[in-house]
């Protein structure tokens, strides 16, 4: 169930990002054809990122996974977040906890404003965590991860 919660809100984001690749795009019409059809690494990453969702979403964790390595191989900054809090999710989905708990990690450690991939980041730890019976350290990771986005306020209510 929190994987379906977490790509809906992931793919909101895909949705961002794609409206942040289209404007880049008009705005490199100018540019000569030769420097218009190179793939920008943001756009390669973008794209990995997407497919990894998608992966993902159809259950193939495994490949999933790949693809998102291959996103984050492309070292794009504003991206780098949001890829980890998706490998993290992944990587609770393959039962790899303390990888799953170094990649939310990463996203969480990234400042700006990110609500949605901190969120996921700080609820795929819970997810860990509480896999790990680290019952204390995920009840506070789901109250981070609510505080940032009430849709988990009811994610405590499993501990008794």
């Amino acid at each position: 169930m929190h994987m379906k919660c977490s790509y809906f809100i992931a793919i909101t984001v895909v949705a961002v990002v794609c409206a942040c690749v289209f404007i880049t795009g008009c705005t490199e019409q100018s540019k000569p054809a030769s420097a218009v059809n190179q793939t920008s690494p943001f756009q390669t990453a973008n794209t990995l990122y997407s497919k990894s969702v998608d992966l993902a979403t159809a259950g193939n964790y495994k490949d999933a996974l790949q693809a998102a390595d291959l996103a984050l191989a492309q070292n794009v900054s504003t991206l780098i977040p949001t890829i980890q809090a998706n490998r993290a999710a992944i990587l609770v989905e393959l039962k790899q906890y303390n990888d799953a708990i170094t990649a939310a990690d990463s996203s969480i450690a990234t400042g700006g404003n990110l609500t949605v991939a901190h969120s996921i980041a700080w609820f795929e730890k819970a997810e860990a965590l509480y896999a790990l019976n680290l019952t204390q350290e995920a009840r506070a990771a789901y109250a981070n991860a609510t505080a940032l986005d009430p849709m988990h306020q009811n994610i405590p209510a499993r501990f008794p």
